[in-house]
Protein backbone atom coordinates (compact mmCIF):
# COMPACT_ATOMS: atom_id res chain seq x y z
CA UNK A 1 0.00 0.00 0.00
CA UNK A 2 2.98 1.90 0.04
CA UNK A 3 4.42 3.98 -2.34
CA UNK A 4 7.80 6.56 -3.23
CA UNK A 5 7.06 10.35 -3.06
CA UNK A 6 7.03 11.76 -6.26
CA UNK A 7 8.42 15.15 -6.70
CA UNK A 8 7.53 15.59 -10.57
CA UNK A 9 3.68 15.93 -9.36
CA UNK A 10 3.57 17.87 -5.57
CA UNK A 11 0.37 18.23 -3.57
CA UNK A 12 -1.35 21.30 -1.63
CA UNK A 13 -0.02 24.63 -1.22
CA UNK A 14 4.15 24.01 -0.01
CA UNK A 15 5.44 24.18 3.62
CA UNK A 16 3.00 23.81 6.38
CA UNK A 17 -0.48 23.69 4.05
CA UNK A 18 -2.51 20.32 4.24
CA UNK A 19 -2.28 18.48 1.34
CA UNK A 20 -5.83 17.89 0.92
CA UNK A 21 -8.77 19.17 3.41
CA UNK A 22 -10.41 15.15 3.16
CA UNK A 23 -7.80 13.48 3.07
CA UNK A 24 -4.73 14.48 5.16
CA UNK A 25 -1.31 13.15 4.04
CA UNK A 26 0.62 10.93 5.81
CA UNK A 27 4.55 11.32 5.37
CA UNK A 28 6.45 7.52 6.42
CA UNK A 29 9.92 8.58 7.08
CA UNK A 30 11.76 5.39 7.02
CA UNK A 31 13.44 2.65 4.96
CA UNK A 32 11.12 -0.38 3.57
CA UNK A 33 10.47 -2.69 5.13
CA UNK A 34 8.27 -5.29 7.33
CA UNK A 35 7.86 -2.19 10.06
CA UNK A 36 6.63 0.14 7.23
CA UNK A 37 4.43 -1.93 5.70
CA UNK A 38 2.63 -2.75 8.68
CA UNK A 39 2.32 1.21 8.91
CA UNK A 40 1.24 1.63 5.41
CA UNK A 41 -1.71 -1.03 6.27
CA UNK A 42 -2.47 0.71 9.37
CA UNK A 43 -2.82 4.10 8.38
CA UNK A 44 -3.72 3.70 4.89
CA UNK A 45 -7.72 3.37 5.46
CA UNK A 46 -7.56 6.94 7.04
CA UNK A 47 -4.89 9.07 5.40
CA UNK A 48 -3.22 8.85 2.27
CA UNK A 49 0.27 7.15 2.68
CA UNK A 50 3.70 8.83 0.87
CA UNK A 51 7.37 7.01 1.99
CA UNK A 52 10.75 8.26 1.86
CA UNK A 53 13.86 8.55 3.00
CA UNK A 54 14.81 11.91 1.03
CA UNK A 55 15.24 14.73 3.28
CA UNK A 56 14.08 16.99 0.89
CA UNK A 57 10.60 15.42 1.19
CA UNK A 58 10.31 17.42 4.42
CA UNK A 59 9.74 20.38 2.04
CA UNK A 60 7.08 19.19 0.74
CA UNK A 61 2.99 19.05 1.73
CA UNK A 62 2.15 16.67 4.57
CA UNK A 63 0.07 16.92 7.49
CA UNK A 64 2.14 14.41 10.14
CA UNK A 65 5.62 13.45 9.30
CA UNK A 66 5.99 9.87 10.76
CA UNK A 67 9.89 8.91 11.28
CA UNK A 68 11.86 5.76 12.46
CA UNK A 69 14.75 5.93 15.07
CA UNK A 70 17.15 4.77 12.22
CA UNK A 71 16.42 7.84 10.13
CA UNK A 72 15.70 10.43 12.88
CA UNK A 73 19.60 11.48 13.31
CA UNK A 74 19.59 12.33 9.38
CA UNK A 75 16.88 14.85 9.06
CA UNK A 76 16.92 16.23 12.57
CA UNK A 77 18.35 19.93 10.45
CA UNK A 78 15.43 19.35 8.10
CA UNK A 79 12.38 19.01 10.89
CA UNK A 80 14.08 22.13 12.39
CA UNK A 81 14.11 24.12 8.51
CA UNK A 82 10.58 22.77 8.24
CA UNK A 83 9.51 24.26 12.08
CA UNK A 84 11.06 27.43 11.10
CA UNK A 85 8.91 28.10 7.64
CA UNK A 86 5.63 27.10 8.98
CA UNK A 87 3.57 28.79 11.31
CA UNK A 88 0.89 25.86 11.70
CA UNK A 89 1.15 23.35 13.78
CA UNK A 90 2.85 20.34 12.29
CA UNK A 91 3.45 17.11 14.04
CA UNK A 92 6.52 14.73 14.01
CA UNK A 93 6.07 11.45 15.08
CA UNK A 94 9.32 9.46 16.27
CA UNK A 95 9.15 5.27 16.59
CA UNK A 96 11.71 3.50 18.55
CA UNK A 97 11.99 0.16 19.91
CA UNK A 98 12.74 -0.19 23.65
CA UNK A 99 16.36 -0.66 23.14
CA UNK A 100 16.54 2.33 22.04
CA UNK A 101 14.47 5.03 23.75
CA UNK A 102 16.59 4.57 26.59
CA UNK A 103 19.62 5.95 24.71
CA UNK A 104 17.70 8.90 22.85
CA UNK A 105 17.61 10.52 26.42
CA UNK A 106 15.21 13.34 25.65
CA UNK A 107 16.36 14.74 22.66
CA UNK A 108 13.55 13.90 20.48
CA UNK A 109 11.31 16.58 22.27
CA UNK A 110 12.90 19.22 20.47
CA UNK A 111 12.20 18.33 17.16
CA UNK A 112 9.27 15.92 17.08
CA UNK A 113 5.53 15.80 18.59
CA UNK A 114 4.85 12.20 20.05
CA UNK A 115 7.55 9.42 20.56
CA UNK A 116 5.82 5.90 20.01
CA UNK A 117 7.66 2.51 21.23
CA UNK A 118 7.36 0.04 19.17
CA UNK A 119 5.59 -2.55 19.27
CA UNK A 120 2.23 -0.78 19.47
CA UNK A 121 -1.38 -1.61 19.15
CA UNK A 122 -3.01 -0.76 15.60
CA UNK A 123 -5.50 0.73 17.45
CA UNK A 124 -3.00 2.92 19.76
CA UNK A 125 -1.27 4.16 16.54
CA UNK A 126 -4.21 5.31 14.85
CA UNK A 127 -5.65 7.06 17.87
CA UNK A 128 -1.86 8.86 18.65
CA UNK A 129 -1.12 10.02 14.91
CA UNK A 130 -5.08 10.55 14.53
CA UNK A 131 -5.18 12.85 17.74
CA UNK A 132 -2.15 14.85 16.37
CA UNK A 133 -3.36 15.12 13.01
CA UNK A 134 -6.85 16.40 13.93
CA UNK A 135 -4.75 19.40 16.03
CA UNK A 136 -3.14 19.67 12.77
CA UNK A 137 -6.48 20.33 10.98
CA UNK A 138 -7.58 22.79 13.94
CA UNK A 139 -4.40 25.03 13.88
CA UNK A 140 -4.77 25.04 10.04
CA UNK A 141 -8.36 26.13 10.30
CA UNK A 142 -7.72 28.84 13.20
CA UNK A 143 -5.21 30.45 11.28
CA UNK A 144 -7.08 30.36 8.03
CA UNK A 145 -10.16 32.07 10.27
CA UNK A 146 -7.67 34.14 11.50
CA UNK A 147 -6.55 35.48 8.14
CA UNK A 148 -9.72 36.35 7.43
CA UNK A 149 -10.73 38.30 10.41
CA UNK A 150 -7.35 40.29 9.60
CA UNK A 151 -8.46 40.77 5.81
CA UNK A 152 -12.04 41.51 7.25
CA UNK A 153 -10.64 43.72 9.72
CA UNK A 154 -7.99 45.85 7.59
CA UNK A 155 -11.00 46.06 5.54
CA UNK A 156 -12.99 47.89 7.38
CA UNK A 157 -10.62 49.78 8.90
CA UNK A 158 -9.87 50.98 5.20
CA UNK A 159 -13.80 51.45 4.54
CA UNK A 160 -13.95 53.30 7.64
CA UNK A 161 -11.16 55.81 6.33
CA UNK A 162 -12.86 56.33 3.11
CA UNK A 163 -16.05 57.59 5.55
CA UNK A 164 -14.19 59.80 7.56
CA UNK A 165 -11.77 61.31 4.36
CA UNK A 166 -15.34 61.53 2.28
CA UNK A 167 -16.27 64.88 0.85
CA UNK A 168 -19.74 64.19 2.15
CA UNK A 169 -21.18 64.14 5.19
CA UNK A 170 -22.00 60.08 5.72
CA UNK A 171 -24.35 58.79 8.66
CA UNK A 172 -25.40 55.04 9.69
CA UNK A 173 -28.56 54.81 11.67
CA UNK A 174 -29.78 51.68 13.53
CA UNK A 175 -33.30 51.45 13.07
CA UNK A 176 -33.70 48.36 15.07
CA UNK A 177 -33.18 50.84 18.53
CA UNK A 178 -35.69 53.25 19.67
CA UNK A 179 -36.17 56.56 17.40
CA UNK A 180 -33.55 55.06 14.44
CA UNK A 181 -30.56 56.49 16.26
CA UNK A 182 -27.25 57.24 14.51
CA UNK A 183 -24.48 54.45 15.18
CA UNK A 184 -21.96 56.15 12.87
CA UNK A 185 -20.57 59.23 11.31
CA UNK A 186 -17.82 60.50 9.70
CA UNK A 187 -15.69 63.62 9.95
CA UNK A 188 -17.61 65.48 7.33
CA UNK A 189 -20.75 65.38 9.35
CA UNK A 190 -19.15 66.97 11.69
CA UNK A 191 -17.64 69.48 10.38
CA UNK A 192 -20.74 70.83 8.26
CA UNK A 193 -22.89 70.40 11.68
CA UNK A 194 -20.16 71.57 14.41
CA UNK A 195 -21.20 68.50 16.55
CA UNK A 196 -18.82 66.19 17.53
CA UNK A 197 -19.12 62.08 17.63
CA UNK A 198 -20.20 62.21 21.46
CA UNK A 199 -23.02 65.00 20.62
CA UNK A 200 -24.32 63.26 17.79
CA UNK A 201 -23.99 59.28 18.72
CA UNK A 202 -27.40 58.47 19.73
CA UNK A 203 -29.63 60.22 18.32
CA UNK A 204 -31.77 60.63 15.24
CA UNK A 205 -30.31 63.30 12.75
CA UNK A 206 -34.34 65.01 12.83
CA UNK A 207 -32.03 67.03 15.92
CA UNK A 208 -30.54 69.30 13.05
CA UNK A 209 -33.75 70.54 12.08
CA UNK A 210 -35.09 73.88 13.20
CA UNK A 211 -38.01 76.04 12.70
CA UNK A 212 -37.22 77.07 8.64
CA UNK A 213 -37.27 73.43 8.18
CA UNK A 214 -40.18 72.38 5.73
CA UNK A 215 -43.15 70.09 7.24
CA UNK A 216 -43.42 68.82 3.52
CA UNK A 217 -40.22 67.77 3.71
CA UNK A 218 -40.21 66.43 7.11
CA UNK A 219 -43.36 64.37 6.12
CA UNK A 220 -41.55 62.99 2.89
CA UNK A 221 -38.65 61.76 4.72
CA UNK A 222 -40.72 60.02 7.21
CA UNK A 223 -42.80 58.36 5.23
CA UNK A 224 -39.86 56.81 3.06
CA UNK A 225 -37.77 55.93 5.65
CA UNK A 226 -41.31 54.14 7.21
CA UNK A 227 -41.75 52.25 4.19
CA UNK A 228 -38.11 50.86 3.98
CA UNK A 229 -37.65 53.37 0.65
CA UNK A 230 -34.56 55.45 -0.74
CA UNK A 231 -35.32 59.37 -0.36
CA UNK A 232 -33.82 62.35 -1.65
CA UNK A 233 -34.95 65.96 -0.72
CA UNK A 234 -33.18 69.22 -0.43
CA UNK A 235 -33.93 70.47 3.38
CA UNK A 236 -32.84 73.29 5.78
CA UNK A 237 -30.99 71.78 8.86
CA UNK A 238 -29.31 73.96 11.45
CA UNK A 239 -25.19 73.88 12.26
CA UNK A 240 -24.55 73.75 16.27
CA UNK A 241 -23.71 77.30 16.48
CA UNK A 242 -27.28 78.05 15.08
CA UNK A 243 -26.09 78.68 11.61
CA UNK A 244 -29.17 77.60 9.17
CA UNK A 245 -28.18 75.74 6.11
CA UNK A 246 -29.46 73.92 3.16
CA UNK A 247 -28.25 70.56 2.70
CA UNK A 248 -29.02 67.85 -0.17
CA UNK A 249 -29.96 64.83 1.39
CA UNK A 250 -29.70 60.67 0.48
CA UNK A 251 -30.80 58.33 2.39
CA UNK A 252 -31.30 54.42 1.52
CA UNK A 253 -31.64 51.47 3.26
CA UNK A 254 -29.36 48.80 3.74
CA UNK A 255 -30.51 45.63 4.08
CA UNK A 256 -29.31 41.76 4.78
CA UNK A 257 -29.10 38.54 2.43
CA UNK A 258 -32.76 37.87 3.81
CA UNK A 259 -33.81 41.59 2.49
CA UNK A 260 -34.62 42.79 5.92
CA UNK A 261 -33.43 46.30 6.28
CA UNK A 262 -30.57 46.81 9.01
CA UNK A 263 -29.21 50.06 8.88
CA UNK A 264 -30.49 53.35 6.54
CA UNK A 265 -27.31 55.28 5.36
CA UNK A 266 -27.18 59.03 4.81
CA UNK A 267 -25.20 61.20 2.18
CA UNK A 268 -25.38 65.09 3.84
CA UNK A 269 -23.83 67.80 1.31
CA UNK A 270 -24.42 71.34 1.82
CA UNK A 271 -25.87 73.42 -1.10
CA UNK A 272 -26.65 76.68 0.38
CA UNK A 273 -24.54 78.47 -2.57
CA UNK A 274 -26.38 76.48 -5.05
CA UNK A 275 -30.25 77.36 -3.64
CA UNK A 276 -29.01 81.12 -3.12
CA UNK A 277 -27.95 81.30 -6.79
CA UNK A 278 -31.39 79.43 -7.65
CA UNK A 279 -33.22 82.29 -5.48
CA UNK A 280 -31.36 84.72 -6.73
CA UNK A 281 -32.17 83.48 -10.54
CA UNK A 282 -35.79 82.74 -9.84
CA UNK A 283 -36.01 86.80 -8.83
CA UNK A 284 -34.02 87.53 -11.93
CA UNK A 285 -36.32 85.93 -14.70
CA UNK A 286 -39.22 87.36 -12.61
CA UNK A 287 -37.94 91.00 -12.88
CA UNK A 288 -37.32 89.89 -16.63
CA UNK A 289 -40.63 88.67 -17.83
CA UNK A 290 -42.92 90.93 -15.35
CA UNK A 291 -41.46 94.02 -14.46
CA UNK A 292 -39.49 94.53 -18.13
CA UNK A 293 -42.27 93.70 -20.32
CA UNK A 294 -44.55 96.37 -17.99
CA UNK A 295 -41.80 99.07 -18.63
CA UNK A 296 -41.57 98.10 -22.34
CA UNK A 297 -45.01 98.80 -22.49
CA UNK A 298 -44.81 102.10 -20.92
CA UNK A 299 -42.18 103.02 -23.16
CA UNK A 300 -43.48 102.26 -26.28
CA UNK A 301 -46.65 104.13 -25.12
CA UNK A 302 -44.94 107.07 -24.39
CA UNK A 303 -43.28 106.55 -27.75
CA UNK A 304 -46.77 106.38 -29.26
CA UNK A 305 -47.84 109.55 -27.88
CA UNK A 306 -44.68 111.44 -29.00
CA UNK A 307 -45.33 110.30 -32.55
CA UNK A 308 -48.82 111.89 -32.47
CA UNK A 309 -47.34 115.45 -31.75
CA UNK A 310 -45.16 115.25 -35.16
CA UNK A 311 -46.30 114.47 -38.61
CA UNK A 312 -45.31 110.85 -39.76
CA UNK A 313 -42.42 112.38 -42.16
CA UNK A 314 -41.23 114.76 -39.76
CA UNK A 315 -40.79 112.30 -36.86
CA UNK A 316 -37.35 112.48 -35.48
CA UNK A 317 -35.07 109.17 -36.25
CA UNK A 318 -34.66 108.73 -32.18
CA UNK A 319 -37.86 107.43 -31.53
CA UNK A 320 -37.29 104.85 -34.10
CA UNK A 321 -34.50 104.17 -32.26
CA UNK A 322 -36.33 103.92 -29.02
CA UNK A 323 -39.05 101.67 -30.60
CA UNK A 324 -36.29 99.05 -32.37
CA UNK A 325 -34.67 99.03 -29.25
CA UNK A 326 -37.89 98.25 -26.49
CA UNK A 327 -38.93 95.63 -29.75
CA UNK A 328 -35.32 93.79 -29.19
CA UNK A 329 -35.42 94.07 -25.19
CA UNK A 330 -39.16 92.41 -25.32
CA UNK A 331 -37.94 89.83 -27.64
CA UNK A 332 -34.81 89.15 -25.42
CA UNK A 333 -37.24 88.33 -22.47
CA UNK A 334 -38.95 86.00 -24.14
CA UNK A 335 -36.39 84.24 -25.44
CA UNK A 336 -34.81 83.79 -21.62
CA UNK A 337 -38.38 82.86 -20.47
CA UNK A 338 -38.40 80.11 -23.45
CA UNK A 339 -34.92 78.91 -22.91
CA UNK A 340 -35.50 78.88 -19.35
CA UNK A 341 -38.72 76.94 -20.10
CA UNK A 342 -37.02 74.35 -22.46
CA UNK A 343 -33.78 74.11 -19.93
CA UNK A 344 -35.85 73.24 -16.82
CA UNK A 345 -37.90 70.34 -18.98
CA UNK A 346 -35.00 68.37 -20.54
CA UNK A 347 -35.00 65.22 -18.95
CA UNK A 348 -35.40 61.70 -19.82
CA UNK A 349 -38.82 61.10 -21.86
CA UNK A 350 -40.68 57.84 -20.97
CA UNK A 351 -41.61 58.06 -25.29
CA UNK A 352 -38.73 58.07 -27.26
CA UNK A 353 -38.51 60.87 -29.72
CA UNK A 354 -38.92 59.63 -33.23
CA UNK A 355 -36.53 62.47 -35.07
CA UNK A 356 -37.15 61.72 -38.93
CA UNK A 357 -41.17 62.60 -38.72
CA UNK A 358 -40.56 65.62 -36.49
CA UNK A 359 -37.05 66.76 -38.13
CA UNK A 360 -39.71 66.86 -41.41
CA UNK A 361 -42.42 68.59 -40.11
CA UNK A 362 -39.86 71.58 -39.12
CA UNK A 363 -38.54 71.62 -42.14
CA UNK A 364 -42.05 72.70 -43.22
CA UNK A 365 -42.54 75.09 -40.68
CA UNK A 366 -39.51 77.22 -41.69
CA UNK A 367 -39.86 76.84 -45.30
CA UNK A 368 -43.38 78.55 -44.79
CA UNK A 369 -42.09 81.02 -42.01
CA UNK A 370 -38.84 82.03 -44.89
CA UNK A 371 -40.61 80.92 -47.99
CA UNK A 372 -37.01 82.33 -49.76
CA UNK A 373 -34.65 79.58 -48.16
CA UNK A 374 -33.52 76.22 -49.60
CA UNK A 375 -33.76 73.23 -46.64
CA UNK A 376 -32.86 70.16 -47.27
CA UNK A 377 -32.15 67.23 -45.28
CA UNK A 378 -30.37 64.04 -45.32
CA UNK A 379 -32.44 61.30 -42.97
CA UNK A 380 -32.18 57.75 -41.91
CA UNK A 381 -34.72 55.81 -43.37
CA UNK A 382 -35.54 53.75 -40.42
CA UNK A 383 -36.72 55.27 -37.45
CA UNK A 384 -34.16 57.41 -35.44
CA UNK A 385 -35.27 58.25 -31.58
CA UNK A 386 -33.84 60.08 -28.73
CA UNK A 387 -35.28 59.04 -25.73
CA UNK A 388 -34.15 63.16 -24.15
CA UNK A 389 -36.88 65.90 -24.35
CA UNK A 390 -35.07 68.95 -25.78
CA UNK A 391 -33.34 67.49 -28.72
CA UNK A 392 -35.81 68.87 -31.36
CA UNK A 393 -35.92 72.47 -29.35
CA UNK A 394 -31.93 72.57 -30.29
CA UNK A 395 -32.45 71.68 -33.72
CA UNK A 396 -35.08 74.09 -33.98
CA UNK A 397 -32.83 76.94 -33.01
CA UNK A 398 -29.90 75.34 -35.17
CA UNK A 399 -32.13 75.26 -38.11
CA UNK A 400 -33.37 79.20 -37.36
CA UNK A 401 -29.91 80.33 -36.34
CA UNK A 402 -28.99 79.95 -39.83
CA UNK A 403 -31.84 81.23 -41.02
CA UNK A 404 -32.70 84.68 -39.60
CA UNK A 405 -28.77 85.48 -39.64
CA UNK A 406 -27.98 85.11 -43.18
CA UNK A 407 -28.72 88.92 -45.09
CA UNK A 408 -28.70 87.19 -48.41
CA UNK A 409 -31.82 86.59 -50.46
CA UNK A 410 -32.18 83.00 -50.52
CA UNK A 411 -30.33 81.32 -47.38
CA UNK A 412 -30.01 77.69 -46.95
CA UNK A 413 -29.87 75.44 -44.71
CA UNK A 414 -28.72 71.86 -44.86
CA UNK A 415 -29.83 68.74 -41.96
CA UNK A 416 -27.79 65.50 -41.65
CA UNK A 417 -29.02 62.97 -39.42
CA UNK A 418 -26.89 59.59 -39.33
CA UNK A 419 -27.30 56.85 -36.41
CA UNK A 420 -23.96 55.06 -35.04
CA UNK A 421 -23.98 52.50 -32.45
CA UNK A 422 -25.53 54.09 -29.01
CA UNK A 423 -25.59 57.80 -30.57
CA UNK A 424 -27.19 60.11 -33.10
CA UNK A 425 -25.27 62.55 -34.98
CA UNK A 426 -27.00 65.93 -36.29
CA UNK A 427 -25.41 68.07 -38.29
CA UNK A 428 -26.96 71.69 -39.06
CA UNK A 429 -24.87 73.55 -42.08
CA UNK A 430 -25.84 76.94 -43.04
CA UNK A 431 -24.10 79.00 -45.76
CA UNK A 432 -24.49 82.04 -44.05
CA UNK A 433 -22.07 84.86 -42.76
CA UNK A 434 -20.98 82.45 -39.49
CA UNK A 435 -21.08 82.39 -35.92
CA UNK A 436 -18.58 85.02 -34.34
CA UNK A 437 -15.33 83.37 -32.94
CA UNK A 438 -16.34 85.12 -29.63
CA UNK A 439 -19.49 83.29 -29.08
CA UNK A 440 -17.59 80.17 -29.54
CA UNK A 441 -15.23 80.95 -27.24
CA UNK A 442 -17.64 81.96 -24.51
CA UNK A 443 -19.14 78.82 -24.90
CA UNK A 444 -15.73 77.16 -24.60
CA UNK A 445 -14.22 78.81 -21.50
CA UNK A 446 -16.96 80.86 -19.94
CA UNK A 447 -18.19 84.39 -19.97
CA UNK A 448 -16.50 87.13 -18.47
CA UNK A 449 -17.79 91.20 -17.89
CA UNK A 450 -15.17 91.71 -21.18
CA UNK A 451 -16.26 88.43 -23.37
CA UNK A 452 -19.98 87.29 -23.39
CA UNK A 453 -22.35 85.91 -25.52
CA UNK A 454 -24.91 87.77 -27.27
CA UNK A 455 -26.98 85.02 -28.35
CA UNK A 456 -28.99 82.71 -26.41
CA UNK A 457 -29.77 80.46 -28.77
CA UNK A 458 -26.00 78.82 -28.95
CA UNK A 459 -26.28 78.13 -25.25
CA UNK A 460 -29.86 76.88 -25.45
CA UNK A 461 -28.39 74.19 -28.06
CA UNK A 462 -25.24 74.00 -25.46
CA UNK A 463 -27.16 73.20 -22.32
CA UNK A 464 -29.55 70.87 -23.89
CA UNK A 465 -26.87 68.98 -25.54
CA UNK A 466 -25.01 68.56 -21.98
CA UNK A 467 -27.88 68.26 -19.75
CA UNK A 468 -28.27 65.02 -22.04
CA UNK A 469 -24.58 63.57 -21.91
CA UNK A 470 -24.39 64.63 -25.78
CA UNK A 471 -21.75 66.54 -27.50
CA UNK A 472 -22.12 70.14 -29.27
CA UNK A 473 -19.53 71.73 -31.41
CA UNK A 474 -19.38 74.52 -33.71
CA UNK A 475 -16.95 74.49 -36.85
CA UNK A 476 -16.82 76.76 -40.35
CA UNK A 477 -18.38 75.78 -42.93
CA UNK A 478 -15.69 74.85 -45.78
CA UNK A 479 -17.70 77.69 -48.03
CA UNK A 480 -18.42 79.85 -45.30
CA UNK A 481 -21.30 79.80 -43.13
CA UNK A 482 -21.21 77.50 -40.18
CA UNK A 483 -22.11 73.79 -38.96
CA UNK A 484 -23.76 72.88 -35.71
CA UNK A 485 -22.80 69.76 -34.82
CA UNK A 486 -25.21 67.77 -31.53
CA UNK A 487 -24.44 64.30 -30.49
CA UNK A 488 -26.95 62.61 -28.66
CA UNK A 489 -27.24 59.19 -26.82
CA UNK A 490 -30.08 56.88 -28.80
CA UNK A 491 -33.46 56.88 -27.09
Amino acid sequence: MSNEVNRDEPSGHGNGTPAAVDEPRVLLFMQSGRNRELLAEALGDRYRIETTTDPAALGTPFDCCVLDHTEFGHVTDAIERTRERTTVFLPFVLLVPPVAADALDGKPWEYVDDVIELPVGKAELRTRVGNLIERRRTAVELEERSRELEETVADLRLKERAMDEAPVGITITDPDQADNPMVYVNDRFESLTGYERSESLGRNCRFLQGEDTDPETRRALRERIDAERPVAVDIVNYRKNGERMWQKLDIAPVRDDEGRVTNFVGFQTEITDRKIRERRLEVLNRVLSHNLKNKMNVIEGHVALLREEFDEDDAPASLGTITDSALDLMGLAESVQETERIISNVGTSDRPVDLTDHVVGLIDMFEDRYPEATITASLPDDSCTVGTTGTLAAIEEAIENGLKHNESGSPSVDVRIEKREGWIDIEIEDDGPGIPDQEIQVLERGETPLNHADRLGLWLMYWVVTKAGGRFDVAEADGGGSIVHLSVPHG
